[in-house]
């Protein structure tokens, strides 16, 4: 019997719903696991599942409304400071001391950028419950997988545990969207042994970064939990004012490090520095050096070797006020537009800001490739959860007794 037209099958939606089945299959599953042994698996994998994406739209004709949600972004607070923030970055070009290199980083953050957007475009308005278990799983499972790796004394694809060190970072990013995942779906018990199998990984770290992360994402999440709104803008305003205020830091915090770690404790010479870099050169606290000279710089005898490594530090050094005004704009909208989401969602956004912004300022080589993708990542994760809650409740059964 031939099917009605109407009926018969679409290979084109068929192919698409492959293709986002795998894209997000990648970036759900395979990507926390992948990270644990391989250094580049999410540079490579992550373009990788955003391209499967974008092909299913285009195949499925989902991408029709683009032009219009980059127009509403781009014109939105946040879009302006983000356009900012880029342009001016490409400006500091014309005075870094290292063009080919601060070159390729503004190439490399341009193309994460444009494939965040590609994916945020990519993800369809209503994402289905069992790709979004995807995520919750993966990460459980590298995460037992970390804890064996850990007490067995690291991986043998990496005989320097960098891979491991780095995956377990990337396990603590994306704990919180798995988290906000499950509670959104009323499962807490899960997303409470989630949370301690990620703890423990953190606990056998070698480095304490992901467990400084993790602790300032639960406190966050607490209290966003506690009051949404309310905390969201208080944590807006702490990140945001941090970032436009640091150069003060230095004269704050200087007298109380020595005192409490020491005059010759790398914290106290790290501020030291800082401050001898905001009184020497006092008009560059506008312009910045420009691009690559906070990392750079160390080498070749534009700073010395004990300069902060942090995101507040290297911010101001390159990009100077304009960038930093443009990054905190960005970041305050960034923080505040998620009361706008569910209240089941919106604590694991915010614990994840709370996490990544602590990450930064801690030390974690923000500038890298790998920490940019990780970023786009999370952000697509949350999009794609977000887009998972349209359906409030399971409609009951209700049983008619026959007249």
């Amino acid at each position: 019997m031939i099917r009605p037209i109407s009926q018969a099958a679409n290979p084109s939606a068929d192919a698409a719903a492959v293709l986002r089945r795998l894209g997000f299959a990648i970036l759900f599953f395979a990507v926390p696991l992948a990270a644990l042994f391989t250094r580049r698996a999410l540079v490579v994998m992550a373009p990788l599942a955003v391209i499967l994406l974008v092909l299913a739209s285009v195949l499925d004709g989902s991408a029709r409304n683009a032009w219009d949600k980059l127009t509403t972004l781009a014109v939105s607070p946040g879009g302006v400071a983000g356009l900012v923030l880029l342009l001016w970055a490409g400006l500091s070009l014309l005075w870094t001391p290292f063009l080919p290199q601060a070159s390729e980083r503004l190439l490399n953050v341009t193309g994460m950028v444009l494939m965040g957007l590609g994916g945020y475009l990519a993800v369809p308005e209503r994402m289905r419950s069992a790709n979004l278990y995807l995520l919750p799983i993966g990460v459980g499972l590298a995460a037992m997988i970390a804890i064996v790796l850990a007490i067995m004394g690291g991986s043998r694809f990496d005989p320097d545990s960098l891979s491991l060190e780095r995956g377990m970072l990337m396990l603590v990013l994306l704990l919180w969207p798995a988290i906000a995942w499950l509670h959104s779906r009323g499962r807490n018990l899960e997303a409470i042994g989630l949370a301690l199998a990620v703890a423990v990984c953190s606990l056998l770290t070698r480095d304490g970064l992901p467990l400084y992360g993790l602790a300032a994402g639960a406190v966050v999440f607490v209290i966003t939990a506690w009051n949404p709104v309310s905390g969201s803008r208080l944590i807006g305003f702490v990140m945001a004012g941090l970032l436009l205020f640091a150069p003060l830091l230095p004269f704050i915090l200087k007298p109380f490090a020595a005192n409490l770690l020491g005059a010759n404790s790398s914290t106290t010479l790290a501020l030291e520095v800082w401050r001898q870099i905001i009184l020497g050169e006092p008009l560059r606290l506008l312009t910045g050096h420009g691009l690559e000279t906070a990392l750079r710089g160390r080498f070749f005898g534009l700073m010395p070797p004990s300069a902060p490594s942090t995101l507040l530090f290297e911010i101001w050094y390159e990009l100077g006020l304009v960038g930093t005004v443009a990054g905190s704009v960005l970041l305050y909208q960034a923080v505040v537009g998620a009361k706008s989401h569910r209240a089941t969602v919106a604590p694991g956004i915010m614990a994840a800001f709370a996490c990544t912004f602590a990450l930064g300022c801690l030390g974690i080589g923000t500038t890298q490739v790998w920490w940019f993708t990780a970023l786009v990542v999370l952000v697509l994760i949350f999009v794609a959860i977000e887009r998972g809650q349209f359906r409030t409740k399971r409609p009951k059964a209700v049983l008619r007794r026959a007249v």
